[in-house]
């Protein structure tokens, strides 16, 4: 059974940082490409960040050069190092795997960014 616990959700105020975690259990992390989501009220779930196994990494346009993906696996985690936050960043993040033929989601963590 996958289990994808998030945190690290916050209220920050706009131009600040925060760090997001993922701990995988029930998948083969070192095999697993890991991704970040968010969804804004009202708004569709969309792809944040992806982290393939081997460490290669992609961005939505709106969050190159803010947002950095990265995956420590001796503590089966992902982490998004967010930066240079803007309220349009505000949204609940989710951490997903695609593992035993389905996507799978955490329960997310809320970030809130204030102007």
């Amino acid at each position: 059974q996958v289990r994808l616990v998030e945190s690290g959700g916050d209220l920050v105020q706009a131009g600040g940082s925060l760090r997001l975690s993922c701990t995988a259990s029930g998948v083969n992390f070192r095999i697993a490409t890991m991704a970040w989501y968010r969804q804004a009220p009202g708004k569709e779930r969309e792809l944040v960040a992806t982290i393939s196994p081997g460490g290669i990494t992609n961005y939505t346009d709106s969050v190159k050069g803010r947002f950095t993906i990265s995956r420590d696996y001796a503590r089966t985690t992902v982490y998004l190092h967010m930066a240079s936050l803007k309220p349009e960043d505000t949204a609940a993040y989710y951490c997903q795997t695609y593992y035993y033929g389905r996507n799978n989601f955490g329960r997310g963590t809320q970030v809130t960014v204030s102007s």
